[in-house]
């Protein structure tokens, strides 16, 4: 499991720790403990596919999924693996942030949700 935690009272209000949580394959954002946002993914051989993320809704607007992505996709280049973005606001948040470019394989259609394939 990868974990870090920092506090960032001043811009969330609490605690926030980042972990990767391989029993259920997906990573994580807990502010004071409590689960707020997830990354589901599939580990494969070479690479991680994103599936979906999800922020619980008394979370929602704090820029939490922000954190957790970059946390995420930070953890999957420094393992060497690839990143496929099937989920569409991973694939957004790729779209609208360089240093990752070299590091993802798009996938031939692009995620259900994003713009252009709604």
């Amino acid at each position: 499991m990868t974990e870090f935690t920092d506090s960032l009272a001043e811009s969330f209000h609490g605690d926030v720790t980042t972990v990767r949580n391989d029993r259920f394959h997906r990573y994580e954002l807990l502010v004071n403990g409590e689960l707020a946002v997830i990354s589901q993914f599939m580990d494969r051989p070479g690479h991680i596919d994103f599936m979906h993320t999800e922020t619980k809704e008394k979370f929602k607007g704090r820029g939490l999924a922000k954190v957790l992505a970059r946390f995420a996709l930070d953890d999957v280049v420094a393992s060497g693996k690839r990143i496929i973005p099937h989920c569409p606001y991973i694939a957004a948040f790729l779209r609208q942030h360089e240093g990752y470019e070299l590091d993802i394989d798009w996938p031939a259609e692009p995620p259900v949700g994003e713009p252009g394939n709604e």
